[in-house]
């Protein structure tokens, strides 16, 4: 990373091209909580906001499971187009789409019978359970259109197409909280329904997205070329196990990582609602940068998949590094952010003034993690590009749950910090994954560089 920016400027715009695109998409996924967030603190209260806080710190555990095996499409779809394998693509969505609706299922099934029953023994307060049980219900029915849609988006993007993603997104995110706010309050002649107002927009707004990005797949001529071979009912074992090689170790790296800001949640929880919803507003802020940052990884994933299918590796070394030069520059202008607004922002969330001060603190911290956050997921795309998932996710186990876990746990509980103790443990955590994944990926581009 010594080298300037200069020289890498066509790289950079390459990237950012592709990349915008994406980022706003990936937003999309965190945008969704966010206006649940919204409403949730704006028209029903506390006790809801932190019902809201425990659910997403459970249901986003499950949730990136399916994201994460649905990414294992990507590369794949990026190498073989660097290829020209084109009739191969249309094979690979064909057996991504059945790995997805079985994942969908059987998330579905781990929150069923496994979360709303894990609520219960969270040591949480009695009102927040009571309130966040129904609402984690409603939204484990949206996994399986989130999954078909994450089918069809992962391809598209995988060859390139990045827009469309984009606006279905956007305007998926505008449907979301209008029907949010008209079931919370019950506009309409409707009966008010609370929180389980949120869950409901969010079902059937995952579902409009997934019919929309599946007809834009299949009637685009863009794709006419990578769909002759495509067939609804074609199942090949070995295309699957090569899906699920990328996918299951990207939706282990999001178990560890997303599990670890869950515990956090629940160690809040564990102070006080109001610390808990306090860490909503915070994480919820810091999760909206996040997915911006996990976008332009992914397109570092396409870039540097694309070029490890040509075998170019001067290139994928070059796009790598624009990769890493992009993020730090967005990142650094999202930490000056919150720091400066660290006493505004929250109230975009609540009017609650304790959870405001709690929170303007938290901020200032989470600006402090925002260049580790965004290192740490590029490291994590750039690797995926090339098939390096297994040593990744090993590195994420250990620096979030090795290390700043249990030093959020010291910190906060242990010591009597509270909730800025969990989360400077958590930014050790980013720290520690980000200079890994880094030494990590000079290691395996030097190899590459040394075969070639």
């Amino acid at each position: 990373m010594g080298q300037g920016f200069k020289s890498y400027k066509l790289y950079s715009l390459s990237t950012l091209a592709l990349a915008g695109p994406v980022m706003i998409s990936q937003l999309g996924h965190t945008l969704v909580h966010t206006a649940d967030s919204i409403v949730v603190g704006h028209f029903a209260g506390t006790v809801p906001l932190a019902a809201v806080s425990l659910v997403h710190s459970v249901f986003m555990i499950v949730m990136v499971i399916g994201i994460g095996i649905s990414y294992g499409l990507t590369p794949l779809i990026a190498q073989e187009n660097g290829r020209k394998n084109y009739v191969e693509c249309g094979v690979l969505l064909s057996n991504s789409l059945w790995i997805n609706v079985l994942a969908g299922a059987l998330l579905f099934c781990l929150v069923y019978f496994g979360s709303m029953a894990a609520v219960d023994h969270l040591d949480q307060d009695p009102d927040v359970v009571r309130e966040a049980k129904p609402y984690l219900f409603i939204l484990s029915l949206s996994m399986m259109p989130l999954m078909v849609f994450n089918a069809f988006k992962q391809f598209a993007e995988g060859l390139g197409f990045t827009k469309q993603a984009m606006r279905i997104t956007i305007w998926g995110n505008v449907l979301n909280v209008l029907l949010a706010i008209v079931f919370v309050k019950g506009m309409f002649g409707l009966k008010p329904m609370g929180i389980s107002g949120v869950g409901y927009a969010t079902l059937i707004d995952r579902f409009l997205m997934a019919i929309v990005m599946g007809t834009y797949v299949f009637r685009s001529i863009d794709f006419k070329r990578y769909l002759q071979q495509f067939r609804l009912l074609y199942l090949d074992g070995a295309r699957c196990l090569a899906i699920l090689k990328i996918g299951a170790p990207v939706a282990m790296q999001y178990v560890f990582e997303v599990g670890a800001f869950a515990a956090a949640a629940v160690m809040a929880g564990t102070i006080g609602a109001s610390e808990q919803a306090a860490h909503q507003v915070a994480i919820t802020l810091a999760a909206m940068t996040y997915m911006m940052a996990s976008g332009i990884a992914a397109a570092a994933t396409i870039k540097t998949g694309n070029s490890f299918g040509q075998r170019n590796f001067p290139r994928l070394r070059r796009f790598a590094i624009s990769s890493y030069h992009i993020v730090l520059v967005f990142m650094g202008i999202t930490a000056l952010l919150f720091a400066l607004l660290s006493q505004y922002l929250p109230w975009i969330f609540t009017k609650d003034t304790l959870v405001i001060g709690i929170a303007a603190q938290l901020l200032v911290i989470a600006g402090l993690f925002q260049l580790f956050d965004g290192t740490q997921v590029v490291g994590l795309g750039i690797l995926r590009g090339i098939g390096d998932v297994n040593i990744p996710t090993l590195i994420t186990f250990v620096a979030y749950w090795v290390i700043g876990l249990p030093v959020a746990y010291g910190l906060g509980l242990a010591l009597g910090f509270g909730v800025l103790g969990i989360w400077y443990g958590l930014t050790l955590g980013l720290l520690t994954s980000s200079v890994l994944l880094y030494l990590r990926y000079r290691k395996v581009s030097g190899k590459l560089a040394q075969a070639a």
